[in-house]
């Protein structure tokens, strides 16, 4: 999703000691308030999944806009997150430490570019490598073992990619992800676009890209059903803004898309739009939209909703039923009986 300020961000030596600074304090910013927002319940099953008496909790703020959360490891490991216009990648460990784990994330040019530069989408491959969709280099990376990085897709059809959004892994290695401009200085109007529409696309462990749909005018957020046949995808369009569910072929491709699940309505009323999502192995879908995280189950019923009253970006599952939340300058987390 993007991230909207007036305030200009660059990448320099200033900056950085900036967020090293940041990093030290995050812990003392978060002391004053432990919790936001509320949980609510529209359905028995949501009960069954969230107990009754469970919070929001505030892991740490101060914070430009979080993305892209990611867990790494088991219940010892630790939370990776993108700071987008920081151009950091930020790790939360489970003494509650904050600490910068990469800058730049998404941009390693000189000069100045743009509100939001760096690193959205986090996600492993299956080799449990850390991948990232880089907005400002244009796109989809890996970490290699050594600390360095790789390409994995950046281009298609010859023509640079807008800016990868964020990403979900098929069982088979093939990369699925979105692509809308919002990494771009300029957003749709960027002089610097090469390609007129905001794709999802396909690339494959051989590094072959392929689009699978344009028909979604600004995509986002991305996830698997458990049995990996329907690929869902959000629209974070304020005039269209909505989850779509799209049956996966036996070739990968996808076939015609429907609405999941039409949030259009809430968009005036509460902050946030349709952006990143994760889906449990029960099959219900935990989405980021308008006021926070909206459950459904696998037939698009509303089961619920995690209401933080602040733009919510993103969520994912660590150990013990935990959902991690990127919450506008938040991380949270809040309890679940998820396993």
């Amino acid at each position: 999703m993007t991230w909207l300020s007036n305030l200009p961000l660059r990448v320099s030596a200033t900056a950085l000691c900036g967020i090293l600074c940041l990093a030290c304090s995050l812990q003392d910013t978060c002391n004053a308030q432990t919790s936001l927002g509320s949980i609510e319940r529209l359905s028995d099953k949501m009960d069954a999944l969230v107990d009754e008496g469970a919070k929001i909790e505030i892991l740490a703020s101060g914070f430009t806009w979080t993305e892209g959360p990611c867990w790494i490891g088991g219940s010892d490991g630790h939370l990776l997150f993108s700071d987008i216009p920081r151009n950091s990648i930020f790790r939360w460990d489970t003494d509650g430490s904050i600490s910068l784990f990469m800058s730049p994330s998404g941009y390693t040019g000189v000069t100045y570019y743009g509100l939001e530069p760096g690193s959205n989408g986090l996600f492993l491959d299956l080799d449990g490598r850390l991948c990232m969709c880089e907005h400002g280099d244009r796109r989809v990376s890996v970490l290699t073992d050594r600390g360095g990085k790789l390409t994995i897709a950046d281009r298609y059809q010859g023509k640079r990619l807008n800016s990868p959004n964020d990403a979900a892994v098929k069982s088979n290695g093939d990369i699925y992800f979105t692509d809308p401009p919002y990494g771009l200085p300029e957003r749709f109007t960027d002089p610097r676009r090469e390609i007129p529409f905001c794709g999802v696309y396909r690339v494959t462990p051989k590094g072959q890209v392929d689009l699978l749909t344009k028909e979604i005018e600004r995509p986002n957020g991305i996830a698997f059903s458990p049995d990996e046949k329907t690929l869902y995808v959000a629209q974070s369009n304020p005039a269209q803004a909505n989850w779509t569910a799209f049956p996966v072929k036996e070739d990968g491709t996808l076939g015609t898309g429907r609405e999941f699940f039409d949030a259009t309505d809430r968009v005036e009323k509460e902050p946030g739009l349709p952006d990143g999502m994760t889906v449990d192995p029960q099959g219900n879908i935990w989405a980021s939209g308008p006021g926070g995280i909206y459950v459904f189950d696998p037939s698009g019923k509303l089961l619920g909703r995690l209401v933080t009253g602040e733009r919510t970006s993103n969520c994912t599952f660590g150990p013990n039923g935990w959902l991690f939340m990127t919450v506008d300058s938040y991380l949270c987390r809040v309890q679940t009986n998820v396993k």
